[in-house]
């Protein structure tokens, strides 16, 4: 059963193109983690709060890159990291066009 990882924190920038060439290293990285399907960026200037979308192949995985990914941006600075777990409902969410993998 595919997880969706919801996470947001409060975030100073860069933002757009700047915060795309800085956190390269970072998404590449990433985009390595086990059980890894997607991840979509998110970034609010106004709001000053960034974070992603991630579709994860179980919840195991999920969990594990939640718990390492927190310790990370702890490591950064990041005073308080909000996270949500969810089951995907694989087929309601294919009627919508959900980009979820096979």
């Amino acid at each position: 059963m595919s997880i969706l990882l919801q996470i947001d924190f409060p975030f100073q920038g860069p933002w757009g193109a700047e915060m795309s060439a800085t956190m390269l290293g970072l998404a590449e990285s990433i985009a390595q983690e086990p059980g890894l399907l997607w991840k979509i960026w998110t970034e609010n200037p106004q709001t000053g709060e960034a974070g992603g979308i991630y579709l994860f192949a179980d919840r195991i995985s999920a969990n594990a890159y939640l718990t390492m990914h927190t310790e990370r941006l702890v490591g950064f600075g990041v005073p308080h990291v909000n996270a949500k777990l969810f089951e995907v409902n694989r087929e309601l969410s294919a009627i919508d066009g959900a980009p979820l993998e096979s």
